[in-house]
Formats: C-alpha cells, sequence, structure tokens
C-alpha cells in the first residue's frame, strides 16, 4: 500500500497494524500465557467489572452444530467400501513403513499423497490404527 509520501506503508496502517497487534497481545497474555477467563459483571456501572448483570442466553442446538459429524448411514456405507475395497496402494505403502518402525518416512508419504500435514496426520494414525487391529486379529488365530 503506498502513501502519499512515497514508497512503503501509509502512517495509517502501520497505526492500524500497531493497533491489532497491541489487542493480540492483550489477548494471549504476557509471554505467550494464555489469559484467566473474564470475571462476571459487578452490577455497577465503574469499576474494572463494570456492567449490567446479565444471565447468559440458553441457546437451542443449531443445525450447523453439527456439522462434520458423521451419520450412522455414511460411517455403515464406508466401512463396508473399505472391507470390500481395501486399502488403496498409497495406504499399503504407509502400512508397510509402520511396520518396520518408519514413521516419520509413513508421514512423507502421507503428506506427498495428501496434500496437507494435518490430513498425514490423520491417515497414519488411520493405518496404524488398522495394523494393531490387524495383529489383534491375527495374535488371536495363532493361539487357537
Amino acid at each position: 500500500m503506498l502513501g502519499a509520501g512515497g514508497p512503503g506503508p501509509s502512517k495509517n496502517f502501520t497505526v492500524v497494524r500497531r493497533l491489532i497487534l497491541a489487542a493480540y497481545c492483550r489477548q494471549i497474555g504476557e509471554k505467550g500465557k494464555v489469559m484467566a477467563p473474564k470475571q462476571p459483571n459487578s452490577g455497577l456501572f465503574v469499576g474494572l467489572k463494570k456492567g449490567h448483570v446479565v444471565t447468559p442466553k440458553e441457546l437451542a442446538p443449531r443445525p450447523s452444530d453439527r456439522k462434520g459429524k458423521t451419520s450412522k448411514r455414511v460411517h455403515f456405507a464406508r466401512s463396508l467400501i473399505r472391507e470390500v475395497a481395501g486399502f488403496a496402494p498409497y495406504e499399503k505403502r504407509i502400512t508397510e513403513l509402520l511396520k518396520v518402525g518408519k514413521d516419520k518416512r509413513a508421514l512423507k508419504v502421507a503428506k506427498r499423497k495428501l496434500g496437507t500435514h494435518k490430513r498425514a496426520k490423520r491417515k497414519r494414525e488411520e493405518m496404524a490404527g488398522a495394523l494393531r487391529k490387524m495383529r489383534a486379529a491375527g495374535g488371536g488365530e495363532k493361539k487357537k
């Protein structure tokens, strides 16, 4: 953003940026520590905890609160498909890497295929869980 004085940010932009930073610092507290929760209002109109005392309104659950939750039907369909189709080739590779103890390499393979670190970590945990299930099922059969 160019100001009237030449190249570089304008004075107003710099002031706004400093205000935002100050608000953020107040929010997270000193040295990155999370601040204590806000105290309830005292009922007085002056002082640190000034303001009218109110009870928070109880809101009915909204449909948007359920966003991301897998329904029973979808869970059943996905588990059935997984049972019939099995694992994808990259998932098989991840399980092989986990078998030999190369967790970090498994994470890298997953990240390369899935695109983000978060998805890769979730996939690695999913594959580790599947591996544990296989070992538990396999261990039970060997004892018989």
